[in-house]
């Protein structure tokens, strides 16, 4: 007990001081050593996180992502910088065989350093993408912490993979969506929405759901979606009645609410053209996004109805 205290004082402390002498969140985790007596007790090793990760957490708590230098305030994306890193080594040629002499001597941090730049710029380069993955690998087989280990050797899978497809997780069970509040769901739908396509528009529509007693008020404005608790807007353009049950059955995706209007059981007062309007904005996350340039799949995730 007292050495899984001392752990944790010695991590936000010991960071902290350092953070005091200006160590930065992008060199804490060189700098910052556990002590050698906690580090010789096996119960409070990064068998559950690791202390590079936590470490700039604990910058991050305190003072932020940033750390201080005005380049990183705001950096160009990994994919817009690396093609001038690319083009200044002198291409990928060289690169990869820098890369290749750093792996054969074990600097695998430097080699990833640079190959890292070369798949950004060239995504579809299959001999840095497959040397990038030897190194990724090499890290990964060296790491305790099992989240970092499989942190890399994910990233390796997948350079020389791709993501891998089948059978996508699931978060939308029946006990899981239940368990969702109404409120929830609306600010999910709030994420949903692409801005870009709801520019202009603008509504308020009434939510009703009579079983629970709850009522919400939606509003569309500024390409932005935003729900009130409790509340009910006198100038709605619609209201939407419908019972939480019902609901639940939509939220599922078990039923369309297209279904639900033509069942009776979601019944629509006003104009119906908002309700029309936000299916059109909203859309459907794609599990198939890439983390490593190059990865992609398409269409992972299987076609859905709009709620």
């Amino acid at each position: 007990m007292r050495a899984q205290r001392d752990t944790y004082a010695n991590l936000n402390n010991g960071v902290l001081h350092l953070a005091n002498q200006g160590v930065t969140i992008n060199q804490i985790h060189n700098v910052y050593k556990v002590p050698e007596s906690l580090q010789k007790q096996w119960a409070v090793r990064s068998y559950h996180g690791s202390v590079e990760h936590n470490s700039r957490a604990v910058i991050n708590r305190y003072l932020g992502y940033w750390d201080g230098n005005p380049t990183t305030l705001i950096p160009l994306s990994p994919e817009d910088s690396a093609p001038l890193y690319v083009e200044m080594m002198g291409g990928a040629k060289p690169i990869i065989a820098k890369g290749r002499e750093l792996y054969e001597s074990g600097k695998y941090r430097l080699a990833q350093e640079i190959l890292n730049k070369l798949v950004y710029a060239e995504p579809k380069n299959t001999e840095a993408k497959d040397l990038l993955a030897d190194v990724f690998e090499q890290i990964g087989y060296q790491q305790e912490s099992p989240s970092v280990r499989n942190s890399f050797l994910a990233a390796a899978y997948e350079l020389r993979n791709g993501i891998p497809t089948g059978a996508s997780p699931k978060s939308s069970g029946p006990d899981m969506i239940r368990a969702m509040t109404t409120s929830l769901w609306l600010d999910f739908l709030s994420v949903r929405l692409d801005s870009a396509k709801a520019e202009g528009k603008q509504f308020k529509i009434n939510l009703i759901t009579p079983d629970n007693d709850e009522k919400f008020v939606v509003e569309l404005s500024n390409a932005t979606l935003t729900s009130i608790e409790g509340f009910q807007a006198d100038d709605a353009d619609l209201t939407i009645t419908i019972d939480r049950e019902d609901l639940l059955q939509t939220m599922m995706g078990a039923v369309s609410f297209d279904d639900q209007i033509k069942s009776g059981k979601a019944v629509l007062k006003g104009d119906r053209k908002p309700y029309d309007e936000l299916k059109t904005l909203l859309v459907h996350f794609d599990l198939g996004f890439e983390m490593m340039p190059g990865t992609a799949a398409k269409h992972l995730s299987p076609e859905m109805r709009t709620f």
